[in-house]
């Protein structure tokens, strides 16, 4: 599970973004302007419906401020 979700960030973070934009194509939001430090993202092969696709998560930031619930901000 990404830990994006639960970070004060979330909402203007260039590597969330990119991840998003992984996920679906598509960005929310139109200008993202924090860039974290030294993140690790994992990315998983996946089975789904009779094809496979890729699960992007971020599992580590050095930046990463605890603040559940801000992604639901946006």
């Amino acid at each position: 599970m990404c830990i994006c979700i639960n970070c004060k960030h979330v909402n203007y973070c260039r590597t969330y973004s990119f991840i998003e934009l992984q996920h679906t194509n598509q960005l929310s939001y139109t200008k993202p302007i924090f860039t974290p430090h030294n993140t690790l993202i994992q990315i998983n092969l996946k089975y789904y419906n009779h094809k496979y696709i890729l699960d992007w998560d971020l599992i580590e930031c050095l930046s990463f401020i605890e603040e559940p619930g801000s992604w639901q901000l946006k």
